[in-house]
């Protein structure tokens, strides 16, 4: 039973952690999950002019509604990322798991971290492995807990 992940990311708030983003997709990648990363890719289009917002914005909704569950890296704050897993949980009702390094902000944001509803995990430059095992046993869990998935 194979999960398919929206990623979600920092790209207008800024791009400090593209490098993280990488590596946790890698990660995800190679334990067998089909992750659609449209925040760690370029939003760049062809011959080098951006993307227009509204293709942005509904390419990552129909990748949301692709999803079965959003992993999100909330270290750098960032409206689209909010507004993406608002739209998960509420409109689309998938489940979210949040990744979060307290050394980057003073603290994650109380609209991500009260809500009991989302997985929030904590984690350091040092403790990588550490979330990437809890985040692939929680994923998992959610494998198993949702019959109708393929």
């Amino acid at each position: 039973m194979a999960l398919t992940i929206y990623f979600s990311g920092s790209i207008s708030g800024g791009r400090a952690d593209v490098a993280q983003y990488r590596r946790i997709v890698a990660a995800l990648t190679a334990h067998g999950f089909e992750v659609l990363a449209g925040a760690v890719t370029a939003e760049i289009g062809h011959g080098g002019e951006p993307l227009d917002s509204r293709f942005i914005f509904e390419r990552d909704l129909a990748w949301i509604d692709q999803a079965d569950v959003i992993v999100a890296e909330v270290s750098v704050p960032s409206t689209g990322v909010g507004y993406e897993i608002a739209t998960a949980r509420y409109r689309r009702g998938i489940p979210v798991i949040c990744l979060y390094r307290p050394a980057y902000t003073a603290r994650c944001t109380a609209m991500v971290s009260g809500d009991s509803g989302i997985e929030l995990i904590e984690y350091t430059d040092e403790t990588f492995d550490g979330m990437l095992e809890r985040l692939v046993n929680k994923l998992a869990a959610i494998a198993v807990l949702s019959p109708c998935l393929p």
